[in-house]
């Protein structure tokens, strides 16, 4: 079924209202849709960021060598925008990091970052912190993500970020399920060193592709009879469908955040490159451990407690929702949190210019694991 209509009826008014984004007005944009916080706003601007912007040169289906540049090019730009985010930021006093590399199941070298409180010996609650880039570019020793750790230890816990095989750019090219490898291995590695480590429990945490990671490597865990290492899990804004390169007729049904919010900071279009790179082919489109959004409720039951954060002005909102919902009808332990006006990561990534919206997800985190 195919939407049609740009407005939709209210009972309880005289007159119906438009649909949101756009849904109802497909011109709008991040800087002209009425609900992104203008604080937002005016921190993408100098980045020509809150337009929609052409879309990429290329489709999904070009060669592979192409897709993998292009991959190369997009985390450049956001490894410099994201420097330039936290640039001029005081560093964050009273942490103490230490690198340590374990080898992972497939043989290979992982690096692990270990932030802990200074002063603060534990023991503590631990973080294993998996970064965003759609599992395919970024690094965890970027600018955003050692500031986002640091930002977490100091509240008192103890954070591990991972260093895992990305499908494209400087730690690739390594599709599925080299990610998704290299996170169980940080998992186990964390879990056998908890004494050492002085952590009570362990909360595996990540934002966008570390969202899916996170929640894909809470269903291998369940998959490989070893859930007991995790106590508790935090997904934010998770990139989970690989529905993007689905027709419009069909997100607008299923997932209609890909059509309302689409080109707000991140879109379906770019998304359907990184998909293909991290699973050519769409061999796996439908495997829960890909895409978790495909999980059912057998997969779902008997899973440690759940937080699902989703941004209100987000394409990846409703897959977030959608995983929320399913994890209730599993009977999982589960809470869903929108942060309002939000892009995807918004909360995440502008530490200066919105620090009451940043220092919320640090503290929901920090609460959550704290609650263990």
């Amino acid at each position: 079924m195919t939407t049609t209509s740009s407005v939709r009826a209210d009972p309880g008014a005289s007159a119906p209202y438009p649909l949101p984004g756009r849904l109802g007005r497909p011109e709008l944009d991040l800087g002209t849709d009425p609900r992104s916080d203008p604080r937002m706003v005016a921190a993408l601007a100098p980045f020509g960021l809150t337009t929609n912007g052409a879309p990429p040169p290329l489709g999904a289906d070009a060669p592979r060598a192409a897709l993998l540049e292009f991959c190369a090019g997009a985390e450049a730009g956001f490894e410099a925008v994201f420097e330039a985010l936290m640039a001029g930021l005081p560093p964050v006093e009273g942490v103490t990091t230490t690198t340590h590399t374990i080898q992972g199941v497939d043989g290979n070298e992982i690096g692990l970052y270990i932030v802990r409180p200074t002063a603060d010996t534990g023991p503590l609650p631990g973080i294993l912190h998996i970064h965003g880039g759609g599992m395919v570019i970024l690094r965890g020793s970027g600018a955003a993500y050692a500031r986002f750790r640091e930002e977490l230890a100091v509240t008192g816990l103890v954070v591990v970020g991972v260093e895992y095989r990305n499908g494209a750019g400087v730690l690739g090219p390594h599709p599925y399920p080299a990610g998704l490898n290299d996170c169980s291995s940080a998992l186990a590695w964390v879990h056998a060193h908890r004494e050492e480590l002085g952590i009570t429990t362990v909360t595996v945490a990540g934002e966008s592709g570390g969202g899916n990671l996170t929640l894909a490597t809470t269903l291998k865990a369940k998959q490989d009879g070893v859930l007991h290492m995790i106590d508790s899990v935090y997904a934010l804004v998770p990139y989970i469908s690989g529905a993007h390169a689905w027709n419009e007729a069909d997100r607008r049904r299923e997932l209609p955040s890909l059509v309302e919010n689409d080109g707000y900071f991140i879109s379906c279009a770019m998304n359907e490159i990184m998909i293909e790179v991290y699973d050519p082919g769409a061999a796996h489109a439908t495997d829960p451990l890909c895409w978790p959004y495909h999980a059912d409720v057998d997969d779902l039951a008997g899973l440690p407690p759940h937080v699902i954060s989703v941004n209100e002005v987000d394409p990846l909102r409703d897959e977030g929702v959608a995983y929320y919902r399913k994890l209730l009808a599993a009977g999982v332990d589960a809470t869903g949190r929108t942060v309002l006006g939000a892009c995807h990561a918004a909360d995440l990534m502008f530490r200066a210019a919105i620090p009451d919206m940043y220092a919320a997800t640090i503290n929901d985190i920090h609460r959550f694991a704290d609650a263990r």
